[in-house]
């Protein structure tokens, strides 16, 4: 299988330990998900959890009208299917795929029997709910209280963080109801970022060309989620080294050229160095 669609390359199977990994992997199912599949319905039965590798999927609240309001997006740094070990088998939310790629499938039930064991992968399921609610809070802070070229500069940063590329596809509408803005507002932010040879964007599609542009002008709410982050997953314990030789604690795939030369994960990386120590102790 190729490096990259290796089961590491999905920071909570990474993080698995030795016996846990070996008893789930054969039931780790490799899919290709394509842009605008519905993984979950809103009230559906979660027949399966989702370990994206280089998809991201979007977790949608459904308003009466119609339209949408994004909950919370994963990637590779987690999965989709928390509430089924919190106590429910129904999602809340609509699950979309934004971003085509690839995840692994594990049946519920046999995730549900591993976390049952009280072992290991429990604590590490827990952990990953906590710092879920910890960036749902946080992003209903930053909706509220910044501005509109901060807001998307903590999106596309975070979207960068979840995914294969520094290309992205999503148009400034999508974009516009995921950070709370009109679509006029999200156009004059991507201008503006635009002029200063931050961004690329033709309709539908973002280029980042400077990662550390969006990181200059973006506000502290980014670098929140990544110390949040680096509480969830600290450095690799020797314990997973089996999935994959060596695994970079960013969890990101190979590195993608900016004009900058700053690596794909550089920003995660360095807001979660100074908070390594603390994050090592807060779950001993």
């Amino acid at each position: 299988m190729l490096t990259i669609l290796s089961p590491s390359k999905n920071r909570l199977l990474a993080e698995l330990e030795r016996a846990e990994y070996h008893r789930l992997s054969p039931y780790l199912e490799l899919i290709a998900l394509e842009r605008g599949d519905v993984l979950y319905q809103v009230d559906g039965k979660m027949d399966y959890v989702y370990f994206p590798v280089t998809a991201t999927i979007s977790i949608d609240y459904l308003l009466e009208n119609g339209g949408t309001s994004e909950i919370n997006r994963v990637g590779n740094e987690g999965m989709l299917g928390v509430p089924l070990f919190m106590g429910g088998d129904r999602s809340a939310g609509r699950a979309v795929v934004q971003s085509a790629g690839y995840a692994y499938r594990l049946g519920a039930a046999r995730l549900m029997a591993e976390f049952y064991n009280k072992g290991p992968l429990l604590r590490l399921l827990l952990r990953y709910a906590q710092a879920r609610l910890m960036q749902v809070s946080q992003l209903a802070a930053c909706n509220s209280h910044h501005s509109t070229r901060q807001r998307l500069c903590r999106y596309l940063l975070q979207m960068l963080d979840r995914s294969s590329s520094n290309e992205l596809a999503a148009t400034q509408e999508e974009i516009g109801g995921i950070i709370g803005v009109r679509r006029e507002g999200v156009t004059d932010a991507a201008r503006w970022l635009q002029e200063r040879g931050i961004i690329r964007w033709r309709r539908g599609h973002v280029t980042v060309l400077s990662r550390s542009g969006l990181h200059a002008h973006v506000c502290e709410c980014y670098d929140v989620v990544c110390h949040a982050t680096a509480l969830l997953l600290p450095d690799l314990p020797a314990s997973s080294a089996h999935l994959s030789g060596i695994w970079r604690a960013s969890g990101a795939l190979p590195p993608y050229q900016f004009t900058d030369d700053r690596r794909h994960a550089d920003g995660c990386e360095h807001a979660a160095a100074s908070h390594a120590g603390q994050a090592k102790l807060a779950f001993l």
